[in-house]
């Protein structure tokens, strides 16, 4: 199973995602668009693994955590190089979140050794290869991001189905404040 723990983002927020994507025009750049169904906050992503999802809830479900408020802020680019690689919109306050992901970690960590950095963001799209390179920067350097706050009080054990058409998430278990 290729599974994932995620803070599912709502409507309005997703919306104003989607919205950013729309700015950013085919003619400019190859681009592989998170579909605006999947757009999510990543707590951790664990990958294809033999554990049990019984195994790993049974340790999220000791994650005790806060309901907190926080806000969509800029936008932002990992590059590497000079090539642009992932299109991504910053949530700020961070702290609490970032607690969260290392109660996550935390719990996990015995099962699942392997070091992954973590940055808050959420991933829009990732960038295939520039077509028009100074008009991509320029449309880049414009995007403004409308400062919608929203609730965090749950995440979520997440199944990432891979098909021709693209992932399909589906939600194995929650875990709420």
């Amino acid at each position: 199973m290729r599974l994932f723990i995620a803070v599912e983002l709502p409507k309005e927020v997703k919306e104003e995602l989607y919205r950013i994507q729309k700015l950013i025009k085919p003619s400019l750049a190859k681009i592989k668009w998170v579909p605006k169904k999947n757009l999510h906050l990543t707590l951790k992503f664990i990958g294809e693994t033999e554990v049990s999802v019984e195994e790993i809830s049974e340790r999220l479900s000791k994650i005790k955590f806060d309901s907190m408020k926080v806000g969509l802020d800029n936008f932002g680019v990992f590059s590497k190089g000079n090539e642009t690689k992932v299109l991504w919109v910053d949530i700020k306050p961070g702290g609490e979140v970032i607690e969260l992901q290392q109660k996550v970690d935390s719990e996990l960590f015995s099962l699942f050794k392997k070091d992954q950095k973590f940055k808050l963001h959420l991933t829009l799209g990732r960038v295939k290869f520039v077509k028009k390179k100074e008009e991509f920067l320029k449309v880049l350097k414009e995007i403004e991001v409308k400062h919608i706050e929203f609730e965090i009080n749950e995440f979520k054990l997440m199944e990432s189905k891979l098909s021709k058409d693209g992932s399909k998430y589906i939600v194995l278990k929650e875990y709420k404040t």
